[in-house]
């Protein structure tokens, strides 16, 4: 009778052992916590930034391909950087960020960079994307752009000099490594993606 409790006073330890581990492996899951992790984008800010997109890309478009990232948009005080997800699942390459900055009440402040918004209600081409890696390699390959010493740099980017998304092709002509740091060069093409023109052909340097 006399080691009952100590018995007691061992169940015990052990619950709160694990209670505690519990707490510590798993971590805050409740709503409160998940609130602290999600910046709060007002309903209002959120709302004008979702129509400055939607005037350039139309409702349907808006609704079907992006999405806002609530988790990554920040509260810069008193403006605000909005992220969105711009997703086009029958076209994989097509998976970009969209990036603009708004003031308190949601009006887009153009001093700062405008990334990623296709203007598809100024030309439906515009948002076409028919042109996929596998044209546009061969779009490159026709046009001259060299083989090189490595495989070809291949990327789906919005490019800001265009305003638009691009297929941008670079080869390697050139490498070399040491002392002197990194060095290469070789030749680059942007193609446009809605209508296969080749936008630009020239070379690059790294020295």
């Amino acid at each position: 009778m006399k080691l009952r409790p100590f018995f007691i006073f061992q169940f015990i330890q052990i619950v709160v052992i694990l209670v505690l581990f519990s707490v510590l492996f798993n971590g805050c899951h409740s709503s409160t916590c998940s609130q602290k992790d999600e910046p709060q984008i007002p309903a209002d800010v959120l709302k004008k930034a979702n129509q400055f997109i939607i005037s350039k890309t139309g409702d349907d478009f808006f609704k079907k391909y992006i999405t806002a990232d609530l988790l990554l948009s920040k509260h810069i005080e008193p403006d605000y950087l909005m992220i969105y997800k711009f997703n086009m699942p029958e076209k994989p390459y097509v998976d970009e960020t969209i990036r603009f900055t708004v003031d308190s009440v949601g009006n887009v402040l153009k001093q700062f960079e405008v990334v990623g918004i296709p203007d598809c209600n100024a030309d439906p081409v515009n948002c076409d994307f028919v042109v996929d890696e596998k044209i546009a390699r061969q779009i490159a390959s026709e046009n001259g752009l060299s083989m090189g010493i490595a495989e070809w740099k291949v990327d789906f980017i919005w490019d800001t000099k265009y305003n638009k998304y691009v297929w941008s092709l670079m080869s390697t002509l050139k490498e070399s490594k040491g002392d002197f740091g990194y060095r290469a060069d070789g030749e680059k093409i942007i193609i446009d993606p809605n209508n296969a023109v080749v936008l630009n052909k020239d070379s690059w340097r790294i020295n």
